[in-house]
């Protein structure tokens, strides 16, 4: 029987016999090996933990991105009356929402038409914004785009879409004979102008323009004012008053 004394060294060599630890450079086992990298390279990886933290917290605040649509947009500011072509439009990304009743999202369906308004840089396209049916869209039900020609066709200039009128109507010689005027209609709004000479719109062809305006009118003004102009000379006031 083996003294005493050597009974736990080779219970402790029998074990590690059955349980040899894992090898690793130079004899080393693997623990002690990551753990050596650790020591050597504690700010390289604490500045890596750091970094995984941060994209992390990105990735949860990040939202998910909108759902867009396309719409159409002016590509640049553009005049009342200017005549749409491919490098006045462009397409932009806008959110559902943005696109109301009349906006157009295809190229080809304002082509070739004319602004009734001015239109800033970025600003959607609507057919409100074109002369056309579109001009009524607002008014009042039943109410009808009467054209007028004005008298003195320079005095266009001096009024632009969106303002009210007063529709003066004079009649007489107005030589010898004091000229009557009376008021057709009250406070309209314009809604288009030909405001350069040779200036044409989609109701009309080429140089049929000069002098027209086209005003907003319920029935009973619209009717006032079908064939004013051949019942004497048209003109218009500027007021800045809603219509009574």
């Amino acid at each position: 029987m083996p003294p005493i004394g050597l009974l736990p060294s080779r219970t402790a060599a029998a074990r590690s016999r059955r349980h040899p630890p894992l090898p690793g450079p130079r004899g080393r086992p693997r623990t002690g090996r990551l753990g050596g990298w650790l020591n050597r390279n504690r700010r390289l990886a604490v500045a890596l933990l750091l970094c995984a933290a941060a994209g992390i917290a990105v990735h949860q605040l990040t939202p998910a991105p909108a759902h867009t649509v396309l719409g159409l947009a002016a590509a640049r500011d553009l005049p009342a009356g200017a005549t749409l072509g491919a490098t006045d439009v462009t397409a932009v990304s806008v959110p559902p929402a943005v696109l109301s009743l009349g906006t157009f999202t295809d190229a080809a369906e304002v082509s070739g038409k004319q602004l009734a308004a001015p239109l800033r840089k970025g600003q959607l396209f609507t057919d409100a914004q074109l002369v056309g049916p579109g001009l009524l869209t607002g008014a009042p039900p039943g109410s009808a785009a009467v054209p007028l020609r004005m008298a003195d066709p320079t005095s266009i200039q001096l009024v632009s879409t969106g303002q009210l009128v007063d529709v003066v109507l004079t009649s007489g010689p107005g030589y010898e004979q004091k000229s009557a005027s009376k008021v057709l209609a009250a406070a309209v709004p314009v809604l288009w102008t030909s405001e350069r000479e040779g200036q044409s719109g989609q109701w009309l062809a080429a140089g049929d323009s000069d002098g027209l305006m086209v005003v907003a009118a319920t029935p009973s003004q619209a009717s006032a004012l079908a064939g004013a102009s051949t019942q004497g000379k048209l003109f218009f006031v500027l007021v800045n008053r809603p219509p009574g």
